[in-house]
């Protein structure tokens, strides 16, 4: 596992979840091979409860703290258990639909 995803892994640990996913999607997107710049993570965790999803995205920008500064991009899907239950499994990401600053236009 690569250094940036596997220090994220970590610091969500914090959250104690239930399910964690942590996807690296950075070769969706127009980045040299082998870059750590955009995740996808999917977190269930009880923390959650009664928290609207904006509290809930705040929450995870605040355990990751600093490692926010290593990424580029971070699509959060965040869940109590009993909403994990009901659905078990986050929407697909959808395809990059952004260019390069080399793409002529």
């Amino acid at each position: 596992m690569a250094v940036v995803q596997q220090a994220l892994e970590q610091a969500l640990q914090a959250l104690n979840p239930a399910h964690l996913e942590l996807i690296n999607e950075s070769h969706m997107h127009s980045v040299p091979p082998g870059s750590e710049s955009h995740f996808k993570a999917v977190v269930v965790s009880e923390r959650f409860s009664a928290l609207n999803s904006v509290k809930r995205h705040q929450l995870v920008y605040a355990t990751l703290g600093e490692l926010m500064q290593r990424i580029h991009a971070l699509a959060l899907h965040t869940y109590t258990p009993a909403e994990w239950q009901q659905r078990q499994q986050a929407p697909a990401s959808p395809n990059c639909l952004g260019g390069s600053k080399a793409d002529q236009h």
